[in-house]
C-alpha cells in the first residue's frame, strides 16, 4: 500500500504544484492501470477528495491546519508511550493471574477438588440453579423405558462421580461462534483432549504466545502447541498520524508431529487424468489442505520485507488470524468459565449460522489432461 497517497501527501502536491493533478475519473483510470486493489483505489480517491478540499482553503488556514497536525503528532507520541506502559502493566499482572489460572486447570482436569469455602458465590443466588438441577434429575429418574429406548442414541448422562469438568474447553469451542466455525467434525476428538490454554506475555519486544496443552492422544505426539504473536506499539515513521494503538504485525505457529494417518489438516482426493495424445485415463491421488482448526498453527508466511505488499487473500487470512489470536488472549483465557456456562457469550455467539459447502466438493473427482512430460 506504499504506493497509495495519504491525505497529507496529496495536499502538499496540490500546494506546491510539483506534479500534475489527476482528477476524478482520470485518477480512477490511472489507479486501475497500476494494478492496485479496489479498496486501495477507494482510499486513494477519498484522500484526493479531502486533499482538494484542503487545497481550496486560504493559505493562512492551511498553515494553521499544518500546526494542528504537528500537535496531533505530539499527542500520538504521548499515546504510544501510554500504550507501552499499559503493556508493561499487563505483563506485571499476568504474574498475579497465573496462580488463579493454574488452580482453574487443576479443578478442570480433576487433580484438585475445591473445598466448600472455595465453592461459595455470595454475590449469586444459587437457589434457582439448584432447583433446576433437581427437576432435571427427577425427570431423568421418572423417564419411562420407552423414553429411554428412544434416547439410546443420545449422549449418556454425565457420571455423578466424574473427576474435574469433562470437555471443559471443548464446550467453550462449541459455545464461541468464532472457534466453533474453525472446529470441524474431525477436530472434535482432539479438542476434547485439550486440557488448558495459557498466555505468555512478552515485554521486549512486545507480544504474546498462546499455549494449547493437550493430554496424550491418538493424533499427535506434541503435548503443547504454540502460536506466537509479535506486536508493535509505536507510530509508523511515514504515517505517524494513523497510529491507533498496539497492533499485531506478525505471527508464528509450530510444527505438529502427527501420528501416521492422523493428520486432520490434509485429505486425499482422487482425480482422473486423460492423456492428451493417447487418450488413456488414469486415476491419481493428491493430498490437499482440509478445513481444520489446526490450520491455525500454520499461518501464511510473512515476507522478510515489512514494506512489501501482501496478496489480498493472504492479507485477509492474516487479519482473521490476528483477530482470533487477540480474542483467545483477551476473552477465552481470562473468562473461560463464563464462556463454558454461557454467561459471558457475546450476542453473536447465539446467532444461527448457515453452513457453507465444502470448498473441495467439486474437485474431489474430475478429469485432467496430461502431456507426455507429466506422464
Amino acid at each position: 500500500m506504499g504506493s497509495v497517497e495519504r491525505a497529507g501527501d496529496a495536499t502538499s502536491e496540490v500546494e506546491t504544484g510539483d506534479e500534475e493533478e489527476i482528477a476524478g475519473g482520470e485518477l480512477a483510470a490511472h489507479l486501475l492501470k497500476s494494478g492496485i486493489t479496489r479498496n486501495e483505489m477507494l482510499v486513494a480517491i477519498t484522500n484526493r477528495i479531502h486533499a482538494e478540499a484542503m487545497a481550496s482553503l486560504p493559505p493562512n488556514v492551511r498553515r494553521r491546519i499544518r500546526a494542528l497536525r504537528s500537535l496531533q503528532k505530539e499527542f500520538v507520541d504521548i499515546e504510544a508511550k501510554f500504550y507501552s506502559e499499559v503493556h508493561a502493566l499487563e505483563c506485571k499482572y499476568e504474574k498475579m493471574y497465573k496462580p488463579l489460572f493454574e488452580k482453574r486447570a487443576q479443578i478442570v482436569n480433576g487433580s484438585y477438588e475445591p473445598n466448600d469455602d472455595e465453592c461459595l458465590n455470595p454475590w449469586r443466588d444459587e437457589t434457582e440453579e439448584e432447583e433446576l438441577a433437581r427437576s432435571v434429575q427427577n425427570a431423568a429418574i421418572a423417564d419411562s423405558d420407552e423414553k429411554k429406548e428412544e434416547n439410546k442414541l443420545a449422549e449418556p448422562p454425565m457420571d455423578p462421580n466424574v473427576k474435574g469438568i469433562p470437555d471443559f474447553w471443548y464446550n467453550i469451542f462449541k459455545n464461541v461462534s468464532m472457534l466453533c466455525e474453525m472446529m470441524q467434525d474431525h477436530d472434535e476428538p482432539i479438542i476434547k483432549c485439550l486440557q488448558d490454554i495459557k498466555v505468555q506475555m512478552h515485554e521486549d519486544p512486545i507480544g504474546f504466545t498462546l499455549e494449547f496443552h493437550f493430554a496424550p492422544n491418538d493424533y499427535f505426539t506434541n503435548t503443547i502447541l504454540t502460536k506466537e504473536y509479535s506486536m508493535k506499539c509505536k507510530p509508523d515513521e511515514e504515517s505517524p498520524l494513523e497510529f491507533e494503538g498496539p497492533e499485531i504485525y506478525s505471527c508464528k505457529g509450530c510444527e505438529i508431529n502427527w501420528k501416521k494417518g492422523k493428520n486432520v489438516t490434509v485429505k486425499t482426493i482422487k482425480k482422473k487424468q486423460k492423456h492428451k495424445s493417447r487418450g488413456s485415463v488414469r486415476t491419481v491421488t493428491k493430498s490437499v489442505q482440509a478445513d481444520s482448526f489446526f490450520n491455525f498453527f500454520s499461518p501464511p508466511l510473512m515476507p522478510d520485507d515489512p514494506n512489501s505488499t501482501l496478496a489480498s487473500d493472504t492479507q485477509a487470512l492474516l487479519t482473521a488470524d490476528f483477530e482470533v489470536g487477540h480474542y483467545i488472549r483477551e476473552r477465552v483465557v481470562s473468562r473461560a468459565v463464563l464462556l463454558y456456562t454461557g454467561e459471558g457469550l457475546d450476542e453473536d455467539d447465539d446467532d444461527d449460522y448457515e453452513e457453507e459447502e465444502d470448498s473441495y466438493s467439486d474437485e474431489d473427482s474430475g478429469t485432467e489432461e496430461v502431456s507426455d512430460a507429466e506422464d
